[in-house]
């Protein structure tokens, strides 16, 4: 981990991201909480009651200074910490994230698609065709794979993986809009020092030479141009390359859930549900947030 500070290129990143996002702020911070949090509050103060107009809340927003220069108003925005201290997973997990060795962002723009089903999923196949490009692949298989619903995984030849990133995306509706708020982890230098580190894998893996400014900089921009395409087209435009990055296809898996503890996976459904086969042949849809999914490798169970 380097001691130099980090430079991030705020100014570029803004230049590349505005066309998509109209009214972008871009903000570095050294340390927070979490960045989901901190865009849901800001939304939450910037939604205007009914009976208040626009002009009232961009006084409002002038006048609350709480977060700095944008505290409370509803135009995208990029928010990115150097350290996140209580940064959130899915159900309520800890995102775990050592200093200068992860990149965490949330993301922060109205969207207003016909259907939110899979938009996990799309952003997990939008962040890996950033890192891992298939087009002049040559046919290998992909590097990094997308695991439902919200997690990228580094993959060896051998179709076992690490953990590489994470995905938590919130909602929050403010006055006829509704705001969502794509949090993203990725490990990008190698962690040491805690047995709970060895089951992750890192950006440098693939790039040796990768820093946090740099993953973000590479992935901004399509991140960007994926949201507008699913507020446009929905995941349908997403399904054929979560296809070829799903390492949960064929897989049998464990779950938490009452009605079936195992089966085998088969893909998704149209509106990204997983679909399993249980041992008595009937084909069950799981959505997000029901079920803890467990792969396994090599003869053992690991976490996913």
């Amino acid at each position: 981990m380097s001691d130099h500070p980090l430079r991030w290129g705020a100014e570029a990143l803004w230049e590349q991201l505005t066309p998509q996002l109209p009214g972008l702020s871009v903000e570095v911070v050294a340390r927070i909480a979490s960045t989901n949090t901190a865009l849901l509050e800001r939304a939450r103060i910037g939604a205007p009651p009914a009976d208040e107009g626009e002009l009232a809340q961009v006084r409002r927003s002038i006048e609350n200074s709480a977060f700095g220069r944008r505290a409370a108003d509803l135009q995208p925005c990029l928010l990115v910490a150097e350290h996140q201290t209580h940064g959130r997973g899915r159900q309520g997990r800890l995102w775990q994230a050592a200093p200068g060795a992860s990149l965490t962002f949330s993301l922060a723009l109205p969207l207003s698609p016909k259907d939110w089903s899979g938009l996990s999923l799309a952003v997990g196949v939008a962040l890996a065709d950033a890192l891992d490009p298939l087009e002049s692949a040559g046919g290998r298989s992909p590097a990094i794979g997308v695991k439902w619903p919200n997690d990228l995984w580094l993959m060896d030849a051998a179709g076992n993986g690490r953990k590489l990133g994470g995905i938590l995306i919130e909602t929050v509706t403010a006055g006829t809009r509704r705001l969502a708020v794509i949090g993203i982890g990725l490990n990008v230098l190698p962690m040491s020092g805690n047995d709970t580190f060895s089951s992750y894998a890192c950006v440098q893996e693939i790039d040796p030479t990768a820093s946090a400014p740099q993953v973000l900089a590479r992935i901004a921009k399509p991140l960007a141009e994926s949201l507008r395409l699913f507020e446009r087209e929905d995941f349908a435009a997403f399904a054929a390359g979560f296809a070829r990055r799903d390492i949960l296809r064929g897989r049998s898996v464990h779950t938490t859930h009452p009605d079936m503890p195992e089966g085998r996976v088969e893909g998704l459904a149209q509106d990204g549900s997983l679909l399993v086969r249980t041992p008595d042949g009937v084909l069950r849809a799981i959505s997000s947030g029901e079920v803890s999914v467990r792969l396994q490798q090599g003869g053992r169970e690991a976490a996913c």
